[in-house]
């Protein structure tokens, strides 16, 4: 099985589908778009960019921006793009890892088990939140 071991083995371009299931039913949707991974400084930039629509209707313009960065063997530390932490995960067949922002709490389960196709569950959870995203990514 070729699983990814080390952060340079996902740098490059990447296509993304996202479903997203609002418990609360406000915000359900779906993404499509890409993602580049690729070094910047001592670290790599995660940059997606796509269109999110809206079940209720609407589409929009929706990017977003981490920093990735080796965090020991076979690991990764997601950032946010100012720098503040956000989860770290080690590679291999599946990780999951917990990022808490009171009032919220964001958990995601990746698998790399098709590597190059991997995916991204989150479920965030809060007094006013209650949604999953499950993201499908291919080497563009």
């Amino acid at each position: 099985m070729n699983l990814p071991t080390e952060l340079v083995d996902f740098e490059g371009i990447w296509q993304i589908s996202r479903q997203i299931e609002d418990a609360l039913g406000a915000q359900s949707g779906r993404f499509a778009g890409t993602a580049e991974i690729a070094p910047f400084d001592d670290r790599h930039r995660y940059s997606e960019t796509g269109i999110l629509t809206l079940e209720t209707g609407g589409a929009f313009a929706a990017e977003r921006r981490y920093l990735w960065r080796d965090a020991g063997p076979g690991r990764i530390a997601a950032f946010f793009e100012d720098g503040r932490p956000f989860h770290e995960i080690a590679l291999g067949g599946a990780a999951e890892a917990t990022h808490h922002c009171p009032p919220d709490t964001y958990r995601v389960a990746y698998d790399f088990r098709a590597w190059p196709l991997w995916h991204a569950t989150w479920h965030v959870t809060g007094p006013k939140k209650d949604y999953r995203m499950i993201s499908t990514f291919r080497r563009a």
